[in-house]
């Protein structure tokens, strides 16, 4: 059988293993299938490579461009899954594991994809928060802008999640423009090499803007600065050495880890057996032990029913892990695989048995369970375990000892508070759930324990055919935990991709703003436009181009006629006595869609054109009524520009409306699609 060399990318070349190389097992046989790690690395070579090459190559790209790219790997990636899939078994998983790594971390460069063409500008500057007024009349303004971090984000990733645990580190990286060093767990880093090899052989990435470190890194963290980023998953005490060396404390570099954590899943009082809810507890908490055998960071590791419930929780909880074949991955019967290594495998032994000081087995016996297809011997296997801890509130180990695989232990509460405070003796865990079809339990958790979790999953008959999971991390929401679980946030949308970003605060005049934010200021300078704004395509409208319309007087009839006419006859329009005991109105006034539409009439362009779509209208106000005899003009101004696509793009201006005194009547942002 030939050992597979797993060679790292460093400074533009693969690089075979060397010195140091360290062996890699089949989980299933235990056998030697690889062979990865080369001391001689030139780490300081790789950080230069990063910061000088890749950097310069992604910061010159826009937030779409770089969205564009993700979007063209994850493509590229899910054309090639299958080989992903298949190099993945000798890690122990099952078909369904390999579609939570592989399918689970392309659709997670998707949704970045998706978000960073959504949400971010068309350009490299990205505004965080509104424009500040700083002084008295609005000529010196601030506003918090982020831009990439000018060095490279060093990623330190887990064993359990080759492919996932890479991509959904590296989606927001790239987005946030900075390149990336990715250091996978050596026990399953031939499959990260391999979605390596596969985006880099596509020819989407610049040069410099990944590598790879299959193996030790070295003293690389040694010679790392301040505009370096380090992520880390894996241990606590992993987690410990690395974020106190001395160059990571020393020079503030960011440090982001995710670790340990013992989450809890709460029974509710309402879930009594024979309910949806009891139900679909049991299969919540079965497959969160024997998915990925168990090697998740968010696993159920502590089981809190109520104390009536426990037994029956047990029980049916012991019916269902009948049902789970443990066997060779490869086969397709098997529905929990193994363990990543016989390492592993008495690491998890180890900790079950501390967890056996304060609790009881009551399910599975790692001295004798059946193997379909393999060696239980030979492979590391071992069955899924589950304990019972009588006295809760006085045990230690089963609140700070996590075994990292298919165990995890049962506990009884009196009450509701009682649930929250063994909940939170986890110290701190990346997600806690609760399944409960009552409200009040939701809100008395949520309050209790929330600040003791990353992430609380509910869940009951309303939601399980939709929801995704306890165990299912997604891109869309915060990933981390406080306390043990590392006080580190991942993924959460865009929150994610400001890991690799510094925030800073900008001050100056309205003009000097717009010009480094790409959006026009109120305030900053106007633009008079060759033609009306709505006959210009998309690519020839200037930011800061500005309309300003003829007045309109706004008579009773008006009033009465668009209130007869929508039924909106609210006293305030109708009713003078009545308006004038409001204290907001002078007596009656005119409706505010009143004053949109005429605002909409007064600054359209009525001729077929570039304008193809009003798509909405944002941060509306109404700031002064208007009575019959009032006039209004529009301001119209373009405020921003967006691409959606190869046709159109999204135009935001900003409209002013303002009565005969200059006193501004109301403010929006419209939205509308133009043609290029």
């Amino acid at each position: 059988m030939s050992i597979q060399q797993v060679s790292s990318f460093a400074s533009g070349q693969w690089i075979a293993p060397g010195a140091g190389a360290r062996n890699i097992a089949s989980a299933i046989t235990g056998e030697v299938i690889a062979s990865a790690g080369n001391d001689a690395l030139d780490v300081q070579a790789m950080l230069d490579h990063a910061r000088s090459v890749g950097g310069p190559a992604l910061r010159a790209l826009t937030f779409h461009d770089r969205a564009r790219m993700l979007k063209a790997l994850a493509g590229h990636l899910n054309q090639h899954k299958q080989a992903l899939y298949a190099a993945s078994f000798d890690t122990g998983a099952i078909q369904s594991d390999h579609m939570i790594d592989v399918d689970g971390g392309i659709g997670t460069m998707f949704v970045f994809a998706s978000k960073g063409r959504r949400e971010m500008p068309d350009g490299q500057v990205y505004l965080d928060g509104e424009v500040e007024q700083l002084g008295r009349t609005g000529s010196f303004l601030g506003q918090h802008i982020c831009t990439p971090l000018q060095g490279v984000a060093v990623h330190i990733n887990a064993f359990n999640f080759p492919v996932w645990g890479m991509l959904e580190k590296l989606a927001p990286t790239l987005l946030a423009g900075v390149p990336a060093i990715v250091k996978p767990a050596t026990n399953s880093c031939y499959v990260t090499e391999l979605a390596v090899r596969l985006m880099l052989d596509s020819g989407i990435l610049p040069a410099g803007a990944l590598q790879l470190v299959s193996g030790g890194l070295g003293d690389m963290l040694d010679h790392l600065g301040m505009m370096d980023v380090v992520s880390f998953t894996g241990s606590a005490q992993t987690a410990l050495k690395l974020r106190s060396n001395p160059v990571i404390l020393e020079n503030s570099i960011r440090f982001v880890a995710e670790q340990d954590s013992l989450n809890g899943s709460i029974l509710g009082p309402d879930a009594v057996p024979g309910t949806p809810e009891f139900d679909l507890f049991i299969k919540e908490v079965s497959r969160e032990m024997t998915t990925k055998a168990g090697q998740k960071c968010t696993a159920i590791r502590r089981i809190i029913a109520p104390e009536a419930q426990v037994e029956a929780v047990i029980s049916a909880l012991s019916a269902r892990l009948d049902k789970v074949v443990i066997g060779d991955p490869r086969l397709e019967t098997t529905r929990m695989g193994a363990l990543v290594s016989n390492g592993q495998k008495r690491d998890v032994l180890e900790k079950a048995a501390i967890i056996g000081q304060e609790a009881t087995r009551v399910y599975g016996d790692p001295e004798n369970f059946t193997v379909d297809g393999a060696d239980a011997d030979k492979g590391a296997f071992v069955p899924p375990m589950l304990f019972h801890c009588a006295d809760p509130d006085n045990a230690q180990r089963v609140h700070d000892t996590e075994a990292f695989g298919p165990v995890s232990t049962i506990m009884g509460y009196r009450d509701v508070d009682h649930a929250i405070a063994l909940v939170n003796k986890g110290q701190g865990s990346l997600v806690a759930s609760v399944i409960t079809h009552d409200p009040a339990v939701a809100r008395q958790v949520a309050l209790g324990a929330g600040a003791y979790h990353g992430r609380l999953y509910f869940n009951n008959r309303d939601s399980m055919k939709e929801s995704t999971g306890h165990g299912s991390p997604l891109p869309h929401m915060v990933h981390g935990g406080p306390g043990r679980a590392g006080g580190g946030e991942e993924l959460g949308g865009i929150r994610g991709v400001m890991h690799y970003m510094q925030r800073t605060a900008i001050q100056g005049s309205p003009d000097i703003l717009s010009a480094i934010g790409q959006t026009w200021v109120p305030g900053s300078r106007e633009i008079t436009g060759p033609a009306h704004p709505f006959t210009r395509n998309f690519d020839q409208l200037a930011i800061g181009e500005t309309l300003h319309s003829p007045s309109r007087t706004v008579t009773l009839e008006d009033i009465e006629t668009f209130a007869n006419f929508t039924g909106d006859t609210f006293y305030a329009h109708m009713d003078d006595e009545a308006a004038k005991r409001n204290p907001f109105f002078p007596g009656r006034v005119a409706h505010g869609y009143l004053l949109l539409s005429f605002a909409a009439g007064l600054f359209v362009e009525p001729n077929e054109g570039p304008v193809l779509a009003n798509t909405g209208l944002d941060n509306l106000r109404f700031m002064k009524p208007v009575s019959a005899g009032d006039s209004i003009k529009v301001r119209l101004t373009v405020m921003k520009k967006t691409p959606r696509n190869q046709d159109y793009g999204e135009v935001r201006w900003h409209v002013t409306l303002s009565n005969q005194d200059g006193d501004k009547v109301a403010e929006y942002e419209l939205l509308t699609m133009n043609a290029f």
